[in-house]
């Protein structure tokens, strides 16, 4: 009988031993837990639809049946645009009875800079970050996948099309002092010097900078006739509104960052009418099939509430290609196996630009680098949309 017992004993432990290590690594045979945060308050609180409409994604992607028999099973939390928030949600998910299999999207380029190497240095993919920082990929982490195109090389294309097409002479640009604003700078510092031209003004700016006086101070001393705004949409409207209040007239140009018009339009009583700026996906009024799909199955189903536009439906952008790996995958689903499938993805066309990825080269950004390309577009009255250009690369 004590034979007998013990033989029971170990044959539970044995059984119940790797369910609690999968359990621990964010993944059961009916569950998959996804991790994300994004800033539901403070000062980049417009950028807080995208880890909603993944929510939303998942949502669809579960009332059709999960992954291969799984359903997902989404975190996400308001980091307030706070690195130090963004470290303890990370923490305390990651650390949970149930662990996280996969971050994706993150927004904001310092926040996501003060997890990357705990999540990484963990074997745990994240896909999509939602920032073009170039910090995501160069160099290249195995477990880190971007599909944003860079802010260096958005940039670039903005200062270049200011000059070639606009026939801007002067062009400046005003920068959030961190990594995301200064990836900004570095791209527009190196369109100039291709042009044969400097810059007429760099100016930074804090996130909690307010008075905005003094950066137009600079920007009309320096004549500026094109500036970037390289900063968040809220203080995009704040430097616009009080440009024009003290009759700088100049174009004004800002990135994908702030692309969704009808949003910042409204917010702004119209004042960002003429701003141009790049994209990295679909319009909002676009009929591809795709996004039809998602705006009926997403985000009319599973998004009360919510505004249409392309801060919203980013959210699912930034994180198709995980969703395919998984599929890919099969129900040999594993963060190794994960992370194969990502690398075969070739030439992926969702509502982004095409999307492709290599295997892993520790001395190669494009194994890990998605999309590389954007186009421009610019907000008309009542905040339409014009689209400007075609898709078109840095190189």
């Amino acid at each position: 009988m004590k034979q007998m017992l013990r033989w029971f004993g170990l044959l539970f432990i044995s059984l119940w031993l790797p369910l609690s290590l999968t359990a621990a690594d964010g993944i059961t045979d009916t569950e998959i837990h996804i991790g994300s945060w994004g800033p539901q308050t403070g000062p980049a609180a417009a950028w807080g639809s995208v880890p909603r409409a993944t929510e939303a994604l998942f949502k669809m992607i579960n009332a059709e049946g999960g992954i291969h028999g799984r359903k997902i099973i989404y975190h996400h939390f308001d980091d307030a645009y706070n690195p130090a928030k963004t470290i303890h949600g990370v923490k305390e998910l990651q650390e949970s009875s149930h662990g996280i299999f996969a971050w994706v999207v993150g927004v904001g380029t310092a926040p996501g800079m003060a997890v990357k190497d705990y999540i990484i240095n963990q074997k745990i993919p994240w896909v999509g970050p939602a920032t073009g920082s170039r910090v995501w990929t160069n160099p290249p982490s195995k477990y880190l996948f971007a599909t944003y195109p860079y802010y260096y090389d958005e940039a670039q294309i903005l200062v270049k099309y200011a000059v070639n097409s606009l026939k801007k002479k002067k062009v400046a640009i005003v920068y959030q002092n961190d990594e995301y604003g200064k990836d900004g700078l570095r791209g527009a510092e190196k369109a100039a010097k291709e042009l044969g031209m400097e810059l007429a003004a760099t100016v930074p700016l804090n996130v909690a900078d307010k008075d905005m006086k003094p950066i137009i101070m600079k920007l009309r001393n320096a004549k500026a006739d094109a500036v970037l705004l390289w900063v968040t949409p809220s203080s995009v409207i704040r430097t616009i509104l009080t440009g024009k209040a003290m009759r700088l007239e100049t174009q004004w140009m800002s990135t994908s960052t702030c692309s969704d018009f009808p949003l910042l339009f409204n917010i702004s009583r119209g004042a960002l009418e003429g701003l141009i700026t790049g994209s990295f996906g679909l319009t909002a009024d676009s009929q591809n099939p795709l996004l039809l799909k998602y705006k009926k199955d997403a985000y009319e189903k599973f998004a009360p509430g919510e505004r249409w536009g392309i801060f919203w439906y980013a959210g699912i952008g930034f994180m198709e290609p995980i969703v395919e790996a998984m599929k890919r995958a099969g129900r040999n689903l594993t963060r190794e196996t994960l992370v194969k499938e990502l690398e075969g993805i070739n030439d992926f066309q969702g509502i982004f630009g095409k999307i492709n990825y290599k295997p892993y080269n520790p001395n190669d950004p494009t194994t890990r680098q998605g999309q590389n390309s954007v186009f421009l577009i610019q907000c008309l009255a009542e905040g339409e949309t014009k689209i400007l250009t075609d898709w078109m690369t840095a190189d």
